[in-house]
């Protein structure tokens, strides 16, 4: 084998790289947007109360069906980050 072929052998060797702790940079990702969510759910609820305040039940109900499916999905970013 040539000198060459040698290097490029060994280059590329020591280019693999193991990649630790990108799972906590995935679930800040991930949460980024379930955070975003909740705060436009809540917001949303509080402009709909203020609307119509005698639906204010209703829609505090409502709101916390939204926030439980919205927090699902940093749940399962987090659990996603574990696995891969």
């Amino acid at each position: 084998m040539s000198v060459a072929l040698q290097a490029v052998e060994v280059l590329a060797q020591d280019a693999t790289t193991t990649f630790k702790g990108l799972g906590a940079v995935g679930y800040g990702l991930a949460a980024i947007g379930p955070g975003i969510g909740v705060g436009i759910v809540v917001g949303k609820a509080i402009e709909g109360m203020v609307r119509q305040p005698e639906m204010a039940g209703q829609v505090r109900t409502t709101m916390f069906l939204g926030i439980a499916f919205t927090e699902a999905l940093a749940l399962i970013g987090l659990v996603a980050g574990f696995i891969f």
